[in-house]
């Protein structure tokens, strides 16, 4: 965790030499992302690019290859831990802040369960964004109090039912299935996809719920109550 001493010599740094970071924004909103430009023009850092959708942002990413990523995770209805498991999944070297208006304790603990290294509230002040940056990219963590009281939260209560009420029908249809045991072309069959877009589903799926393996689905799927372990 960056703390007061460590932002002590941030704004230490300010007044030398500093070099300049690479930051790329996704929102769905352009009023927050010029937001985000002015708040960060002046400063040490550098807005290569920005997207409102996942998939415009994962190939930018890979083509610019910045220092950080500005996500937010609320993006016209899609999720921005697919583009944090796509990320991780591609072994992107940056690091990842995420600015959202959530407050959910099972949006924070995905959010570094997917390997964000930063999450700040959007209510949050100018100050509290540089310092955040300048934390994030130092390779230090970064969760203001609030936000760290979300993640302890999450931690204690257990956040599998939350995770899974947070998929997409047709994402619970997926799992639903993948978990009782059927096939990829058992699947595509009954919910007339290709069993290639089952295996698609399947693997954004575990990641976005941070498993690496069909059993540890199905012990979250378990714990959430979706299936009964003493089922057939």
């Amino acid at each position: 965790m960056c703390s007061a001493r460590c932002w002590r010599r941030v704004e230490q740094g300010r007044t030398g030499a500093h070099p300049v970071s690479r930051i790329y924004l996704v929102d769905d909103h352009a009023i927050v992302r010029d937001g985000l430009r002015a708040m960060l023009r002046g400063e040490p850092h550098q807005v290569v690019g920005e997207a409102e959708d996942p998939g415009s942002a994962l190939a930018d990413l890979i083509t610019l290859q910045p220092d950080l990523l500005l996500l937010d995770i609320g993006l016209h209805g899609r999720s921005g831990f697919e583009l944090l498991a796509d990320v991780q999944q591609r072994g992107l070297k940056l690091r990842t802040l995420v600015l959202t208006m959530s407050v959910a304790p099972r949006d924070v603990a995905q959010a570094l369960r997917l390997g964000a290294a930063g999450y700040l509230l959007k209510d949050s002040s100018r100050v509290d964004l540089l310092r955040a940056i300048d934390c994030v990219l130092r390779g230090q963590r970064h969760l203001g109090p609030e936000v760290a009281d979300l993640a302890t939260q999450a931690l204690v209560e257990g956040d599998a039912g939350d995770l899974l009420a947070g998929l997409s029908p047709r994402e619970r249809q997926i799992i639903t299935l993948v978990v009782t045991g059927q096939t990829s072309l058992a699947i595509g069959r009954q919910l007339h996809l290709s069993p290639k877009t089952v295996d698609t589903y399947r693997s954004r799926l575990m990641a976005k719920l941070g498993v690496s393996d069909v059993t540890a689905l199905v012990r979250l799927a378990i714990r959430a109550g979706l299936i009964d372990a003493g089922g057939d």
